[in-house]
């Protein structure tokens, strides 16, 4: 893919209005005050492994509703001192999987908690085990459509609600410093860990790269690429159903959350992406803990991959987040 979006000199000054809902804070409010109702720890059962470093184990919390979402919490074995922990985010159409397919992080020494997605888990990797109870919701086939015309009943509410109650859920665990928590992610991963940063007042920390669901209005305008063109075709066919959507959009988009972050941040693009357009990234790391009158925003860093796509920098990107968290943790 050729470059397609603003050129990087605009990317990096690129600060658009972003229509922000005169109830946004209230909205947000009133549904995690709703689920913090809730004890969040389910069951915590060990997972026999043969990951002889590591100790795993099942979990289940209470997620939005107090719905069951899965996890795999995993850390180092035979360290009894309390570690700085991650919760990380999967990508659109990713289930939870097996315990040994995500290991970056209790390999580096943290605790970490791998949060299955509601209703996803059947387009790659090896599925996932948390249904969302709530599948008959008017919209279209995909989670990004589910309950589109409605903000109350959007699917990413009820995913961005256990997004949250997963860092409620870690800092409930054994072994878990609960004061050096980061959110972690890439693509709908990314975009979720930006909610929480937004969302969780005392986040100690946060890794987005590429992020899903940010400057949405701007998104479905200009890339035809899944999940973003899902509702563009979900437009083509429900004609008179576009100011109803991208109302219910402007209660979730990434932009509006970094606003109102205030933790240390790392992001990355490409400036190939089609997936999550690079205009779209910068617009919330330009945006990124100004709100509130800030006149500065929390240290922050992006790292930009001139010749990549959705993929951006792969390894070379893990390689920096570590190096960075490392440095906000050590």
């Amino acid at each position: 893919m050729a470059l397609f979006d603003l050129p990087l000199e605009q990317l990096e000054r690129y600060l658009p209005a972003v229509t922000e809902p005169d109830d946004f804070d209230t909205f947000w409010k009133s549904t995690l005050d709703d689920a913090a109702n809730r004890e969040v720890l389910v069951d915590v059962t060990p997972e026999p492994t043969d990951l002889r470093l590591l100790d795993t184990r099942r979990i289940i919390f209470a997620g939005y509703g107090g719905d069951p979402v899965r996890a795999w919490y995993t850390r180092p074995a035979r360290v009894d001192t309390p570690l700085p922990a991650v919760v990380e985010y999967l990508g659109y159409g990713r289930g939870v999987g097996l315990p040994h397919e995500r290991l970056t992080w209790p390999v580096a020494g943290y605790a970490h908690l791998l949060m299955d997605s509601r209703g996803q888990g059947d387009q790659y990797g090896n599925g996932g085990d948390t249904p969302d109870p709530q599948p008959g919701t008017a919209g279209g086939p995909g989670p990004v459509t589910r309950g589109i015309g409605d903000p109350t009943e959007y699917y990413y509410r009820r995913l961005i609600t256990d997004a949250v109650r997963a860092v409620t859920a870690v800092r409930a665990l054994p072994g878990v410093d609960p004061t050096r928590v980061a959110a972690a992610g890439n693509s709908q991963g990314g975009g979720l860990a930006l909610a929480v940063a937004g969302l969780v007042t005392d986040l100690a920390a946060l890794i987005s790269t590429a992020p899903f669901l940010c400057h949405l209005q701007r998104a479905i305008d200009i890339t035809d690429a899944e999940p973003y063109g899902d509702i563009a075709r979900y437009l083509a066919v429900h004609r008179g159903a576009e100011p109803a959507v991208r109302r219910t959009l402007s209660y979730f988009d990434g932009v509006t959350f970094a606003r109102r972050a205030v933790a240390p941040a790392h992001f990355g693009t490409g400036l190939r992406d089609t997936t999550c357009p690079p205009s779209t990234v910068f617009a919330a790391y330009n945006h990124y803990g100004l709100g509130n009158g800030r006149p500065r925003p929390p240290a922050r860093q992006m790292h930009v991959y001139p010749f990549n796509g959705h993929e951006g920098g792969e390894a070379e990107q893990v390689r920096r987040q570590l190096g960075w968290l490392h440095s906000i943790f050590d």
